[in-house]
This record gives C-alpha cells, sequence and structure tokens, in this order.
C-alpha cells in the first residue's frame, strides 16, 4: 500500500557519502579532498530539472574540532557547487553545522535547526514537499521529524530494514535514485514510496 503524499518541489542532500565519497575518519579539510561519488555530479544534473530547489544540509563537525576553518568549508562548497554547474545541475544553498557532536546544539542533524535556517532564507520551502535524501539514520530521523519522504543511500539493507520507520525508500547510489525520478515521472508515480 503506497501513502499519500504532496508532490515534491525540493530537495534535501547529505554531502559526505551521497555527493562526495565520505573519508574515513576524517574529514574534507580542502578542495584536494573532496570526491565526487561515481556519477554524483550527473546526478545533480538530472534532479535539478525534476526540483525546484536542491540543498545540501551537512554536518561538519570538523569545523568544531580545529581540523578546518569555515573559509576552507566555504571554498570546498563553492568548488563543489561550480562543478555541479559544469554538469548542468544546481544547488541552491549549502546549510552547515559546524559544532561538535558533544555541544548537542540544535542545527546538527538529526536536529531540524538547518532546515528552519533554509526555510527561514527560502520562504517558499515547504518539508511536506521535500525529500531528504542521506546515508545516515541521523539524515532519515531528520526528514521524519519535518514530515518528509526520506531516501536512504546505502547498500546495507538491515539498516534499511532495522530502521523501515524512518526510511521510505533505498538506493544504492545518488545516481541510481536520480534516474529513478528521471524514469518514473515523480509527479504522477506513488512508486518511490511505500
Amino acid at each position: 500500500m503506497h501513502r499519500t503524499f504532496d508532490v515534491p518541489r525540493f530537495l534535501f542532500l547529505d554531502r559526505d557519502g551521497v555527493i562526495n565519497v565520505r573519508p574515513i575518519n576524517n574529514y574534507v579539510k580542502a578542495i584536494g579532498e573532496f570526491v565526487f561519488e561515481n556519477k554524483a555530479l550527473e546526478a545533480i544534473g538530472i534532479l535539478s530539472k525534476q526540483f525546484e530547489k536542491i540543498f545540501v544540509i551537512t554536518n561538519q563537525q570538523g569545523v568544531g574540532k580545529g581540523m578546518m576553518t569555515e573559509q576552507k568549508l566555504d571554498e570546498v562548497h563553492a568548488f563543489m557547487k561550480q562543478k555541479v554547474a559544469e554538469f548542468g545541475g544546481k544547488l541552491e544553498d549549502v546549510f552547515f553545522c559546524p559544532h561538535l557532536h558533544t555541544k548537542h546544539c540544535l542545527c546538527r542533524k538529526p536536529n531540524i535547526g538547518l532546515a528552519l535556517k533554509a526555510r527561514k532564507q527560502y520562504p517558499e520551502l515547504q518539508f511536506s514537499k521535500t525529500i531528504m535524501v542521506g546515508d545516515t539514520l541521523n539524515d532519515m530521523l531528520f526528514g521524519k521529524k519535518l514530515k518528509m519522504k526520506t531516501v536512504l543511500i546505502n547498500t546495507d539493507l538491515t539498516l534499511a530494514r532495522k530502521h523501515s520507520d524512518v526510511v521510505d525508500n533505498m538506493f544504492d547510489s545518488l545516481y541510481d535514485f536520480a534516474l529513478f525520478i528521471q524514469n518514473n515521472n515523480i509527479i504522477s508515480s506513488k512508486a518511490l514510496f511505500k
């Protein structure tokens, strides 16, 4: 049985593990360390034709740990947006939490502060018409707190099954998700959501 849903107009993307390769026990501290996931640039190009606006929502506690500055992080994000544009895509904006997870701040996912900040800057943003795409449970919890549909980018079926209450669908990569959206008109198809 399919759940009813508002036609999605907006897309929230996590960064590490979705757009770029997640460094193991480390952080992307400079442009030279930023490596796009396979076909992620093509994926965002496809998705940019399907959604009104795409936002990146990301925890970046490497700043709070003193491993990079916000200026360096801004440079990485400018590089990311430029490369996306070269592939015909558009990232409207990037919202990040620089704080340590031990600070329990309101902007660190799964808390919803970044989403509220995004809506303050973009009043047209409607969470009920937004899909959250991420690779962790925190991304899924973040989306569900805001009544969004959630898509897990992961190859571990166990994770999706264990947390089926917060995971609406799962794909191996952002590119697989983008192809599904492209090939199944999201406006008329409820196949994306259980």
